[in-house]
């Protein structure tokens, strides 16, 4: 399977760190030179996703999501049916290289497979799929961010290319967030364990770039939030999340946080929460 790892220029460092990675599980990859938002400024004057509303998209966002459209019109003439994506920070299971070998594992029907955990809670269906040496894939049915790590069918990286071809979106919401047709569209799964973990999560080595200008703006937003929201929105929200928990259960779906296993063992965040346990087959 062709893997493109998306690094910048002005980031030997992490070109380094993923050449280690990749040679640590025995798989080739190829550099693709990431869009530089320093050195792109009038792509934030392409509109955005109206979902957004009156927040605009950081420059570090339009660029992440323009260096992903390389990598997918790649793949998009490329013969093989399935690729990979990475971003030059992650760090991956020591079980990664047999799956980024073959993709005979991957099912039948899937448009794009989730290989990265961001060690929040998310939906998936409980019955899973083996996929091998370890890991299974299930549907992915709620938003799940990051897109360190993801496989795309030569498909849907060009329905992906047309969709964002006038729009400004992010990335991670543009495939991973249901609420917008390019992801609801498409049948995602998660691979089980992660395959790869961006290091920020294990090691933090490698911080985040775009991840600390998105902290700051979501705990401006957050506070605005906490600060109007009166008890009776408190209410209303936890009454919907009961009700949306009974809708889950009835259709076989399940909440979990994806645990990483990078040497047999669940791995924990660096902030001290616990990885779920990995999931049974349930048929």
């Amino acid at each position: 399977m062709k893997c493109l790892v998306i690094n910048l220029d002005r980031s030997p460092d992490r070109l380094v760190h993923m050449i280690a990675e990749f040679a640590r599980i025995g798989t080739a990859f190829e550099r693709i030179a990431a869009v530089d938002a320093r050195s792109h400024p009038e792509l934030a004057q392409q509109p955005q996703h109206p979902i957004y509303g009156v927040r605009r998209l950081l420059g570090s966002e339009i660029a992440c999501l323009h260096s992903h459209r390389a990598c997918w019109s790649i793949l998009a003439c490329d013969e093989a049916r399935y690729g990979a994506i990475f971003e030059d920070d992650v760090v991956f299971s020591a079980n990664a290289g047999p799956l980024l070998a073959d993709d005979g594992w991957i099912p039948a029907d899937a448009d794009i497979i989730k290989l990265e955990t961001y060690f929040k809670r998310t939906l998936i269906h409980r019955r899973s799929i083996s996929a091998g040496h370890g890991f299974s894939t299930s549907r992915l049915y709620k938003n799940h961010p990051g897109t360190g790590g993801y496989i795309i069918s030569r498909q849907a990286a060009l329905d992906l290319l047309e969709a964002t071809e006038k729009i400004n979106v992010t990335a991670d919401d543009l495939i991973f967030t249901p609420a917008l047709r390019s992801s609801s569209s498409k049948k995602i799964y998660q691979l089980v364990p992660a395959l790869c973990v961006q290091d920020q999560f294990v090691g933090n080595r490698l911080p985040s770039l775009l991840g600390r200008e998105r902290d700051a703006l979501c705990a401006v937003d957050e506070l605005a939030v906490k600060r109007k929201r009166p008890a009776t929105a408190r209410i209303l929200k936890e009454a919907g999340r009961i009700q949306r928990w009974i809708v889950d259960f009835c259709r076989f779906r399940r909440h979990i946080v994806v645990p990483f296993d990078s040497t047999g063992q669940t791995s924990r965040p660096l902030d001290g929460s616990l990885a779920a346990p990995l999931p049974s087959v349930a048929l």
